[in-house]
């Protein structure tokens, strides 16, 4: 690519424009892609046949993936390219050489900005890949084996102090790299895969997600939310997003938007909620959509999403997912088709639960009232509403143990004068039973008294608590404290800590309590698209 330097702009500046390019929707008076790959990368990339290009032509990336590749084109390599040619770029390159559905398997946490995922990859490739990025990252490309290796080259020739880092100096790294990683990398994830050839060709038009859908989802911190999300073409490939919907203590959740559609699945979208700019990063697979949303300056407040067409028939959700034997209560659910031919008479929530009253229905929500019976055995019961199936209701006559969700998570300090935003932490606390084969099983996420401790010593005796940062007692939201040197502590540090994350759930009068760690630690510096 044309190495003309873009003066002034950061690698940090880089990865929001980059972020912002990809989920908004491109300009059809913008070059078009060939022109693009002619005029501005063929400088460096060169021709080959059949229309391909060196290096370029020999990989396959999600949209995040050819994103940051353009970027350091940019930072590396001095590439000057409008906003309107790299999202342009992007679209083609994704829609070309992305990754089938069935190769995004397994790694999508990274993209929906899952950043606490532990993740779990053969030792080998967490030591010499997942040590500076996440497995992720390599798992969302695919490449020949001279690819692989050139990846391995330009690696130790872009940070020559590799080799010298932690899990690199105590092994001949480079030579491991290339003997091992690359064949190893190379079957596990090749260029040529005939998923990605098939789906090329069976891929749906995008109109195929133009409509009303019907939407449930939760955010930590905040609890269960329900609505509906209405789709409008505006182009190609291109829509107008509408949200309308609400939380379950009635709060409103409504925006709207814009989004687009990559390799025919690859749903990106930018909508404003109640104010507050939102990323949507789905998989659109049929009739469905299932992903995450987070807020654009803070991902990490961010709630799971999972929606069906309407048209269709499918039943999403149960809010809440969890009643006590000998007890009643009202729950929604929720879905898409849910009164009409085929489907009469009432939900059935399994053996020992009633209907005792339908309180509302409509094709998207049915809302009833329930009792289990006393002696209703603990478990989780299927659910359905005539053929439909799909969520689970979880009958519980006591709590056996509470965990906390992340059991492992990082926080971030920020602020404190500067500009890098402070990165909360955000918990759930599950709570777990025995059914009546001795197994544990999920019963649902309970509301909890929220606290932090020292989680060592060290952390006791640094009064880690004290200067972190605060936990809302109601919310399991912490919030970290402010970044830069603080005098109040020794040495002057910062305020990083080492925490106990605990939440107490009431069960009858009884207070069960979890635990999880949180490391609370400096700013995000560098925060691509792909961790």
């Amino acid at each position: 690519m044309k190495r003309k330097l873009r003066s002034g702009l950061s690698a940090s500046l880089l990865a929001v424009a980059a972020c912002v390019a990809l989920h908004s929707p491109y300009s059809l008076a913008a070059r078009d892609a060939q022109t693009i790959l002619k005029e501005t990368c063929q400088g460096c990339h060169t021709p080959e046949a059949n229309n391909a290009l060196s290096r370029i032509s020999h990989q396959r990336k999600t949209p995040e993936g050819w994103l940051m590749s353009i970027a350091r084109m940019q930072t590396m390599h001095g590439l000057q390219i409008s906003d309107e040619d790299r999202r342009t770029l992007v679209k083609y390159l994704a829609d070309t050489q992305g990754l089938a559905p069935s190769e995004t398997d397994g790694v999508r946490y990274a993209m929906e900005r899952r950043l606490n995922t532990v993740e779990k990859f053969d030792d080998q490739t967490s030591q010499m890949c997942g040590r500076c990025h996440s497995g992720a990252r390599v798992a969302l490309q695919r490449r020949p084996a001279q690819e692989w290796e050139r990846l391995v080259n330009f690696h130790l020739g872009q940070w020559p102090s590799l080799e010298y880092q932690a899990l690199a100096r105590d092994r001949d790294w480079f030579d491991i790299a290339r003997k091992d990683m690359v064949p190893l990398l190379a079957k596990r994830y090749p260029l040529d895969n005939p998923a990605w050839k098939k789906w090329l060709g069976t891929a749906p038009k995008s109109e195929a997600l133009v409509g009303d859908w019907s939407f449930s989802g939760h955010l930590p911190g905040k609890g269960e939310l329900a609505g509906v999300m209405s789709v409008t073409a505006d182009g190609n490939d291109t829509f107008k997003v509408s949200v309308k919907g609400q939380y379950a203590d009635g709060s409103p959740f409504n925006g709207d938007g814009s989004a687009i559609l990559y390799t025919g699945y690859e749903w990106r979208g930018n909508v404003t909620i109640d104010g507050v700019t939102m990323r949507q990063v789905f998989a659109a697979q049929g009739n469905a959509l299932q992903g995450r949303m987070f807020e654009a300056e803070h991902d990490e407040r961010g709630l799971d999403f999972v929606a069906a067409k309407q048209g269709s028939s499918r039943l999403l959700a149960v809010q809440p997912g969890y009643l006590k034997a000998g007890s009643e209560t009202e729950v929604t659910l929720i879905g898409t088709g849910l009164i009409g031919s085929g489907l009469a008479g009432k939900p059935n929530f399994g053996k020992g639960v009633d209907v005792v009253e339908v309180v509302s229905q409509s094709p998207e929500q049915i809302k009833v009232k329930l009792k289990a019976a006393a002696n209703a055995q603990p478990g989780v019961r299927a659910v359905s509403v005539g053929s439909l199936k799909g969520p689970q209701l979880s009958v519980y006559n006591k709590i056996d143990a509470v965990k906390v969700v992340p059991e492992f998570s990082v926080a971030r300090i920020g602020e404190g004068g500067g500009s890098t935003p402070k990165v909360q932490g955000r918990f759930d606390a599950e709570a777990w039973g025995k059914g009546a084969d001795g197994k544990p099983y999920r019963i649902g996420v309970f509301p909890a008294q929220w606290k932090v401790e020292a989680f060592d010593d060290r952390a006791k005796e640094d009064e880690d608590v004290k200067f972190a940062g605060t936990m809302q007692a109601d919310s399991g939201v912490f919030t970290p404290g402010d970044a830069g040197p603080n005098p109040a502590r020794k040495m002057s540090t910062n305020n990083a800590g080492n925490l106990k994350v605990i939440a107490a759930v009431d069960d009858a009068g009884k207070s069960l309590t979890g635990e999880g760690h949180m490391i609370v630690t400096v700013q995000r510096w560098n925060n691509p698209p792909i961790p």
